[in-house]
């Protein structure tokens, strides 16, 4: 009975997905966007190489692939390129392993979470956009 209301629904459940998951990224590249500097500035006391380019790089990863996906452009191709981007800024920014105490626990918890979005969006690579996306992918 599950199979059948999930093959039903499965083009829309992927649609809900692509927006959930994306206003998440399109909520933190406006926020990088509209205080560059400050976003500049974070990404230097993380020691991010070049942190103007790494934060040019986070708003468009955030922004551009998020409009793109939720759209369904390059599903596959555009999720696999975010999962990367997110485990190296997980990696970056969430260095538990280098921590103790409080701030160690609490890093590793959104370095958890950042784990279970990267999941997500492999899912997105293995389903792809479904029919409601702009640029279909044959499977």
């Amino acid at each position: 009975m599950l199979d059948k209301l999930v093959e039903r629904n499965r083009d829309g459940m992927i649609l809900f997905v692509r927006i959930v998951m994306m206003v998440m990224f399109m909520y933190s590249g406006f926020g990088k966007l509209n205080d560059f500097q400050g976003t500049v500035g974070y990404l230097a006391s993380l020691h991010a190489p070049v942190p103007q380019l790494a934060a040019a790089v986070s708003v468009a990863m955030e922004l551009g692939v998020g409009i793109a996906l939720i759209l369904g452009l390059w599903v596959r191709p555009l999720a696999l390129l975010l999962a990367v981007f997110v485990l190296c800024a997980s990696c970056m920014g969430h260095p538990f392993w280098t921590m103790q105490g409080a701030d160690r626990a609490m890093n590793l918890l959104q370095f958890l979470k950042n784990l279970s979005i990267i999941s997500g969006l492999l899912l997105l690579v293995v389903t792809g956009g479904g029919r409601y996306a702009l640029t279909r992918s044959r499977s």
